[in-house]
């Protein structure tokens, strides 16, 4: 398995200290795949290649914890020849330091976008690689490696012979390909357990979360693992550019744009004045852990239907060590917004940020009446995707899809006037609408955000 990284950066053999390689020596590393290599074919001020070589142990290969009976496999498994998880780990292992963005002798080139090319010659590659790469900033050259070249007619194997260009920081570009070998094989040589979210999330930070094609990713790199991947995709949700275990440290770049909605969010329910809050459908705590850090909001619940979330939030939020005097701020409670709850009355304000389109339209004038009409809030705050943002994320728009997996619907501009019109008339608000993210002149901003606020008369 090979994987050359190439940049034109003067001086370009600057990229031996960012490997934390010399460009003068042959290295080799005993890994679990077998053994890697990592040796330069060029080396000149103004091109220098870097080349990971895995000489892969076929029996490393095997997904299956049973004995191999199969004697034939060595020559018929495709695994010790073709990119893959074995190589993604050997990736791991050897330039580790590269991956975490790491230079003791050029920090500013680490944290930097150069010039590079990547290539793998050899890859496994289920589904439109441009669909996966593209987004990140990449041309994509993905050849298909004909069955064989002595019959045509044959067609292609599964097989492309991959190069990737780009001007990117390269840990971002190699946590991308850390990240996407095994989605593209659509295969693990080894068995995935829970601690593989969070490798995902370390190695998808400032990136994954704002995918167009995570939902697919998050299933792919855990194994089609249906409780796996709804965890991680739950806390991308959140974008875990917060992470303080990190293994992957990033250079300084713009908030994402989870971060962005957190922030408007609670800015409005600053000028607001509300100090008692709902996070209505409040997930793993994203929202609730800002709020919990703004000492204006003493009273704050979080409510979602799924009890798996309210879990993952009360251990974001650490409520077993939390003094008592903070847990008294905050309580979590598991209940559906399509049935009234006495418990929500009389609060200042209440956020349901990116939670309808996660709910059945015909199911929605339920929730408006429960949440507007029942709880009757001060202040309500609602966000949302725009819809017509997603011509903006190649690979999403053209195949209609939406942007997260469990979307029931995605609204443009004008139908997400129109219904919160239609809410602050029948319930007594009145209504203003903002953007959240860079706005594009033709297509708006990524998340629009309606502010409700109830009128005095309904007071």
């Amino acid at each position: 398995m090979l994987l050359t990284i190439t940049t034109t950066h003067r001086p370009a053999t600057d990229l031996g200290y960012l490997l934390v390689k010399h460009p003068d020596r042959l290295q080799s590393f005993e890994v679990s795949g077998g053994t890697a290599h990592v040796f330069y074919p060029e080396a000149t001020e103004d091109r220098c290649t870097a080349a990971l070589l895995l000489e892969a142990d076929p029996g490393a290969a095997r997904t299956s914890k049973q004995p191999d009976t199969f004697t034939l496999r060595q020559h018929v498994n495709d695994r010790p020849y073709a990119a893959s998880s074995l190589l993604a780990a050997a990736l791991g292992r050897v330039l580790r330091t590269a991956l975490r963005g790491d230079s003791r002798d050029r920090p500013e080139l680490a944290a930097g976008p150069i010039p590079l090319e990547l290539r793998i010659p050899a890859l496994r590659c289920k589904g439109d690689a441009a669909a996966f790469f593209g987004p990140l900033g990449w041309t994509v050259e993905a050849t298909p490696i004909p069955l064989d070249a002595a019959h045509p007619g044959w067609g292609a194997s599964r097989y492309v012979d991959l190069t990737l260009r780009g001007t990117l920081r390269l840990a971002d570009a190699l946590n991308h390909v850390y990240v996407l070998l095994p989605v593209l094989d659509d295969a693990k040589h080894y068995w995935v357990s829970s601690d593989e979210v969070e490798k995902l999330l370390r190695a998808g930070t400032g990136w994954l979360a704002e995918h167009p094609a995570k939902a697919v990713i998050a299933r792919r790199y855990l194994a089609h693992r249906t409780s796996l991947t709804n965890e991680a995709l739950s806390r991308l949700s959140e974008v875990v550019d917060t992470d303080t275990d990190s293994v992957i440290e990033p250079a300084p770049r713009p908030e994402s744009l989870a971060a962005l909605r957190r922030t408007a969010v609670v800015r409005q329910l600053a000028e607001a004045g509300a100090s008692r809050v709902l996070d209505l459908g409040c997930g793993p705590g994203a929202l609730l852990t800002e709020l919990m850090r703004d000492r204006r909001f003493t009273e704050i619940v979080g409510a979602d239907v799924s009890t798996v979330s309210l879990d993952m939030a009360a251990r974001r939020l650490r409520l077993d060590r939390l003094p008592e005097r903070q847990q008294a701020r905050i309580r979590l409670l598991q209940t559906a917004l399509t049935y009234r709850d006495d418990r929500l009355r009389g609060y200042d304000a209440a956020v349901l940020m990116e939670v309808i389109e996660h709910v059945d339209q015909p199911r929605l004038p339920a929730v408006a009446a429960n949440v507007f009409g029942h709880a009757a809030p001060a202040t309500v705050i609602v966000t949302t995707p725009n819809v017509e943002y997603n011509v903006r994320y190649p690979g999403l728009h053209e195949h209609g899809r939406l942007r997260h997996h469990d979307h029931r619907f995605e609204w443009d501009r004008a139908q997400f006037g129109a219904w919160c019109d239609e809410v602050a008339a029948r319930h007594g608000y009145t209504v203003t609408r903002h953007g959240i993210g860079e706005e594009d002149p033709e297509v708006g901003a990524s998340t629009q955000m309606a502010v409700f606020k109830k009128t005095e008369v309904f007071q």
